[in-house]
């Protein structure tokens, strides 16, 4: 390496810190896309399909008479009751609290420490990495249960509903959700695997926070992810007759504030890993 281009990488460090990056996000996720390590996620996000393919061959009078509208709350429901509340979360508890955690059990945090790598550019990218392993796996199962929950109706509703009508529109705003979510919650639990050596305390507690939020006042409903993930889905579901409504967040507000949220912890992760000091023998 010629002393210029040495004297370009001092003058300009982003372009070293983007390589870094880069370079851990391809690493972390060839250690995390085999089945092997992340078996659980994978299960997620497979059990909804399995279900949703036998009812090919199983459709119910009641599903045929409701038509495409009884659809879009059906999979309205599922969406939020499966995959926000139940496949996501959990996606992201055991991916995102062992981005670190594991390395500290598997005795190998000390050789990314032992790097040239800074290591708030460490948690970067370990946290980008967690985000594109769940929404690969959740928002290409979001996509293959939106078509099968519809085929059922016949060839020629799909093409008429969603490529020639508002269900491709739904479907991005589906699988969009899925990204945020996948934002969102990876970086609160990657701030919790860094505080906490048993993830399931915390993990019990944001979920229980999460799955009361229908009966959370106003104010309390904004302190919590679901909330906004909610607010930018397309199809509204009916509420339950013990549901304490509240006007959704716009979508300026939601995806700002779920961004504005993921940048604060992550800050408070690069602070808090720059004072990590491992002990194996603490574990």
């Amino acid at each position: 390496m010629s002393s210029g281009h040495v004297q370009k990488i001092k003058q300009l460090p982003w372009v070293l810190w983007i390589r870094q990056v880069q370079g851990i996000i391809l690493f972390e996720l060839r250690r995390s896309l085999t089945l092997r390590r992340s078996p659980f996620v994978y299960l997620l996000a497979l059990a909804p399909l399995a279900l949703l393919s036998l009812r090919l061959f199983f459709p119910t009078e009641q599903e045929i008479l409701d038509g495409i509208g009884g659809i879009n709350v059906m999979f309205a429901i599922i969406f939020r009751a499966f995959y926000l509340r139940l496949a996501v979360f959990f996606g992201c508890v055991g991916v995102f609290m062992r981005l670190f955690r594991g390395d500290v059990l598997e005795k190998t945090l000390h050789y990314y420490f032992l790097t040239s790598v800074r290591r708030e550019i460490l948690v970067v990218g370990k946290y980008i990495s967690g985000v594109l392993l769940n929404f690969i796996i959740f928002g290409g199962s979001v996509a293959v249960a939106f078509f099968l929950l519809y085929l059922p109706s016949g060839w020629v509703t799909v093409e008429e509903f969603v490529f020639k009508g508002p269900g491709m529109g739904h479907l991005f705003s589906y699988v969009g959700v899925t990204f945020l979510a996948c934002i969102g919650y990876g970086a609160v639990f990657l701030l919790m695997g860094l505080f906490f050596r048993n993830p399931i305390v915390p993990a019990s507690v944001i979920l229980g926070w999460e799955y009361i939020n229908f009966l959370l006042p106003p104010y309390l409903k904004k302190i919590s992810v679901i909330y906004y993930l909610e607010s930018l889905c397309p199809v509204p579901i009916p509420s339950g007759p013990v549901t304490i409504l509240a006007e959704p967040a716009p979508f300026w507000l939601a995806v700002p504030g779920l961004l504005g949220l993921t940048l604060v912890v992550l800050v408070i992760a690069g602070l808090k890993i720059r004072q990590m000091e491992i002990s194996y023998g603490e574990e």
